[in-house]
C-alpha cells in the first residue's frame, strides 16, 4: 500500500502542477476578450480566430482543471444523505462513486473522444466559420482532460483506501484558510487595533 501511496502522491503533484499552470489560461482568455473588444468598438474589426481560441482556452481550463477540481474537492456534491454518515461512511460513498460513476464515465468519455482528434488531425479540420481556427487541438483537449481526470481518480481511491486502513488522513479533510475576505478584515481590525 505504501507503494500506492507515493503513486498517489505523484498524481497529486502532477495534478497540482497542471491546476496551477491553467490559471494563467484564464489571464490569457481575459486579455484576448478585452482586446477583441477594444478592437471591435474602436476600428469596428473583430475576428473569428479571437473568439474561437477563447472558446477553445476556456475548454482547456475546464477540461485541464477537472482533475485539480476533484484534488481539492471542490467539484459539485450533493450532501444531503452523505453528511449524516461518519468520515469512514462518507469515504465508503465516495470509493463506490469513484469506481461506479467516475471512473466508467471518464474512461468512456476520453476512449471515445480519441478517434475523434485523430480524425481531425488527419483531415487538418478547419472551423465552419471564416477566419477561424483548426479544429483538431481543442479535439485533442477532451481525451487529455479526461486522462487526467482519471489519473487523478486513481490517486482519490488510493488515498480513500488508505484513510480506511489509517494509513493516512481522511482526504476530505481540508484545513481553513482564510478567504481573501477574511484576511482583509483581520489586516483592517489590526490597524485599528482591535485584534
Amino acid at each position: 500500500m505504501n507503494a500506492l501511496l507515493r503513486l498517489s502522491h505523484l498524481i497529486d503533484a502532477l495534478t497540482e502542477r497542471v491546476g496551477k499552470s491553467i490559471i494563467w489560461l484564464v489571464l490569457i482568455v481575459t486579455l484576448i476578450s478585452a482586446f477583441n473588444a477594444v478592437m471591435r468598438f474602436t476600428i469596428n474589426y473583430s475576428s473569428n480566430a479571437f473568439l474561437e481560441i477563447q472558446w477553445y482556452l476556456f475548454a482547456m481550463i475546464f477540461l485541464l482543471g477537472a482533475g485539480y477540481t476533484l484534488k481539492k474537492n471542490e467539484h459539485v456534491r450533493i450532501d444531503l444523505i452523505a453528511s449524516r454518515f461518519s468520515a469512514r461512511g462518507q469515504t465508503w460513498i465516495d470509493i463506490f462513486g469513484i469506481i461506479f460513476f467516475l471512473m466508467p464515465m471518464a474512461i468512456a468519455i476520453m476512449w471515445m473522444s480519441w478517434p475523434i482528434f485523430l480524425l481531425a488531425l488527419q483531415n487538418n479540420e478547419q472551423s465552419s466559420n471564416a477566419g477561424g481556427l483548426v479544429v483538431w487541438p481543442a479535439r485533442l483537449m477532451v481525451p487529455v482532460g479526461f486522462f487526467l481526470l482519471i489519473m487523478q481518480g486513481v490517486s482519490e481511491l488510493i488515498k480513500r483506501i488508505g484513510f480506511l486502513q489509517g494509513l493516512c488522513p481522511n482526504p476530505t479533510d481540508k484545513p481553513h484558510t482564510p478567504t481573501p475576505e477574511e484576511e482583509l478584515a483581520l489586516a483592517i481590525k489590526a490597524q485599528k487595533g482591535e485584534l
